[in-house]
């Protein structure tokens, strides 16, 4: 059996974005609190700022865009389930509450008989 191996390509440049993104990230919750004693809009709006940036910054490095493509994949292929129809969901769902009635029956069932050839049968306890 031959494993394929995986290349993964890390520039200095997608590394630097990576840290980049990174410390807007950090910078925008140290914006939140060091403007304290500014209005809550104006906190909620560098606070958004800077994370939008942050999020900017990391889709244009490597991984944000393995990211953003794996994303358009999933989109893809969901796309292609053939979903089932009300009729169907309910029949399934019907068929899996009577299977689990039916095995919470079951174990019930063996449970109390186990019990009582265990407590009464062999042991000879009665309660």
């Amino acid at each position: 059996m031959n494993n394929p191996t995986v290349e993964t390509v890390s520039t200095g440049a997608d590394k630097a974005k990576l840290a980049a993104a990174g410390l807007l990230v950090v910078a925008a919750v140290a914006a939140f609190y060091l403007l304290g004693k500014q209005d809550l809009w104006l906190r909620v709006a560098a606070l958004l700022g800077l994370m939008v940036a942050g999020v900017a910054v990391f889709f244009t490095a490597e991984p944000g865009k393995a990211l953003a493509g794996f994303g358009r994949d999933s989109v893809r292929e969901l796309r292609k389930v053939v979903w089932p129809s009300r009729k169907e969901a309910i029949q399934m769902t019907g068929y899996v509450f009577a299977f689990v009635f039916v095995m919470a029956l079951f174990l019930w069932l063996t449970d109390k008989t186990l019990e009582w050839a265990l407590y009464d049968l062999i042991l000879g306890w009665r309660r």
